[in-house]
C-alpha cells in the first residue's frame, strides 16, 4: 500500500512541487495565461528565452495527464530509492544535473536549426529583427511573405521559437540510469506484458530507444527525446564517479 510520509523529503518536495505546478498550469490556462511559455525552456536563441526557464522547467509538463503520472511514477519509484542510499543533498545535486543535462543536450541540434532558418532568411532579404516577440507569439501574417516560397522557413523558424520543453523527463531519465547502473539486476514487473525484465535490460532498451527517436523524425511527435538522452547520460556519468571506489551492485 502507498504510503505518502515514507517518501524520503526531497522526493516528496519535487513531487509536491510538480503537481502545484500542473495544478497552476491548468488553472491558469483557464484565464488565458500560458504557463508553459513562460516557464518551459525556449532554445537558448529563441527570443522567448529566458534564464529562470533552465530551471523552471522541469517543474513544468504538459496538459496531458499522463506526461505527468509517468514521470512522478518514476520519480517515486527509483529516486526514493536513491535518496536513502545516497542522502537529500547528494540526491537534489544529482536531480538537478540530470535535468540541466537534459536541457544541454537539447539545445545542441536545435539552436543550430534555428542559427541556420535565421541565416537563410536573412539571405533572402528578410529583417530577422521583424521577428520580435510578440510575432512569434501571436501573429506573423503581417511579415510573411516577399515571397510566397518562403512561408515554410519562416513557420519552421517560429514553431523553433516558440515550442518550449517541458517536463522533468530528463531528470527522471538520469535517475532510471544510475538505478540500473547500481541496481541492474533488481527484476521490475511490466505492466503489458505482465513479466519481471532486470533493470540492466528494461532501461537499456528503453535508453536505446530514446536515442533512436532523437535523430528520427515522427509526425506528431512532440517529445524531446534528445533531452531524454541528456539526463541519461549525466546521471549515467554521476553515478559511476561516486561509486568508483565501490564495487557493489543489486
Amino acid at each position: 500500500m502507498f504510503n505518502f510520509s515514507s517518501i524520503p523529503a526531497v522526493t516528496k518536495n519535487l513531487l509536491i512541487l510538480n503537481i502545484l505546478f500542473y495544478l497552476a498550469t491548468l488553472v491558469l490556462a483557464g484565464k488565458g495565461i500560458d504557463l508553459i511559455s513562460l516557464l518551459g525552456a525556449h532554445y537558448v536563441n529563441s527570443p522567448l528565452f529566458q534564464p529562470f526557464q533552465i530551471v523552471t522547467y522541469f517543474f513544468m509538463h504538459s496538459k496531458d495527464f499522463f506526461h505527468i503520472l509517468f514521470n512522478m511514477l518514476m520519480l517515486v519509484m527509483f529516486g526514493a530509492h536513491l535518496e536513502r542510499i545516497w542522502g537529500p543533498k547528494r540526491f537534489f545535486i544529482f536531480y538537478v544535473s540530470a535535468a540541466i543535462g537534459a536541457f544541454a543536450l537539447y539545445n545542441i541540434i536545435g539552436v543550430y536549426q534555428i542559427m541556420e532558418l535565421k541565416s537563410l532568411l536573412t539571405n533572402k532579404g528578410y529583417d530577422i529583427t521583424l521577428l520580435n516577440t510578440d510575432i512569434i507569439q501571436k501573429d506573423f501574417s503581417n511579415i510573411l511573405l516577399k515571397n510566397s516560397n518562403d512561408e515554410s522557413i519562416i513557420t519552421s523558424y517560429i514553431l523553433k521559437c516558440n515550442t518550449p520543453m517541458v517536463g522533468a523527463s530528463g531528470a527522471v531519465f538520469g535517475i532510471m540510469a544510475a538505478f540500473a547502473y547500481l541496481f541492474p539486476n533488481t527484476e521490475l514487473m511490466l505492466l503489458f506484458p505482465p513479466i519481471p525484465i532486470k533493470a540492466k535490460y528494461l532501461i537499456s532498451v528503453y535508453f536505446l530507444f530514446e536515442l533512436y527517436s532523437s535523430f528520427t523524425s515522427h509526425q506528431g511527435d512532440n517529445v524531446a527525446h534528445l533531452a531524454h538522452v541528456g539526463g541519461a547520460i549525466v546521471g549515467f556519468i554521476l553515478v559511476i564517479i561516486w561509486n568508483k571506489n565501490k564495487s557493489t551492485f543489486y
